[in-house]
């Protein structure tokens, strides 16, 4: 066992997301056979936060995770999609990976903050490719990717929070005549918090364990995302 296991807390989005998410990644492997589909090893996903963890101490994280749901409430979280945007890839020049941007309630944010200080006992820095899981097709972990876990505290949480449902790659050219279109907002909700074993280019590859979007108080509902 890697002394560090990369971790990615995550939301798992409702199917109308879903829908959306599958028929984005379809276009863009229409024009790029080489890239990935979304399946059981690349889920479709918001990212809340992503740490390297200690090995040894993955139920104690799990366990912090369950006290912070008892007090947050999973189904009162929402978003709103408001656009395709991508960020070229390092390792494959001339390719960018392709998200929806999606806007978060005041309750994402406010949960993202608590699970930072939920899981600072058990973070660390250092993580190497062990800390990943890799395939046979995707044996490398990119530099793009040890360093966004690793600087995902404070590069890409709280102000420089950017919620988004990764979707795919394609060429840049590709992406630019994507984005260009008009973009349909649409609204949703989450269906579940997960910890995940993240792959390369931030990919949700192996789940550890998952907790559904159910209301954390009886007789809360939750908040309706229309």
């Amino acid at each position: 066992m890697s002394e560090l296991t990369a971790i990615d807390i995550l939301i798992k989005p409702d199917q109308r997301a879903l829908d959306h998410a599958a028929a984005q990644n379809r276009l863009l492997r229409a024009g790029y056979a080489e890239g990935f589909a979304l399946d059981d090893s690349h889920q479709p996903h918001i990212t809340l936060l992503q740490r390297y963890v200690r090995s040894t101490e993955l139920e104690a994280v799990f366990s912090a995770i369950e006290r912070l749901l008892r007090t947050h409430d999973v189904s009162a979280l929402s978003f709103r999609a408001t656009a395709l945007r991508h960020m070229p890839v390092g390792a494959l020049p001339g390719v960018g990976i392709a998200a929806i941007v999606v806007s978060p309630s005041p309750e994402v944010l406010e949960m993202q903050r608590a699970l930072i200080d939920a899981l600072k006992p058990f973070t660390a820095s250092g993580g190497t490719a062990d800390a990943f899981v890799v395939t046979p097709q995707d044996r490398q972990i990119n530099t793009d990717t040890l360093a966004y876990v690793e600087k995902y505290v404070p590069d890409h949480s709280g102000p420089n929070y950017i919620a988004h449902l990764t979707v795919g790659l394609a060429p840049l050219d590709l992406l630019g005549q994507i984005e260009a279109q008009p973009f349909e907002e649409f609204a949703f909700s989450p269906s579940a918090i997960a910890a995940f074993k993240l792959g390369n280019n931030g990919t949700a590859r192996r789940e550890l364990k998952a907790w559904p979007a159910v209301p954390s108080f009886p007789g809360k509902t939750g908040r309706d995302p229309t």
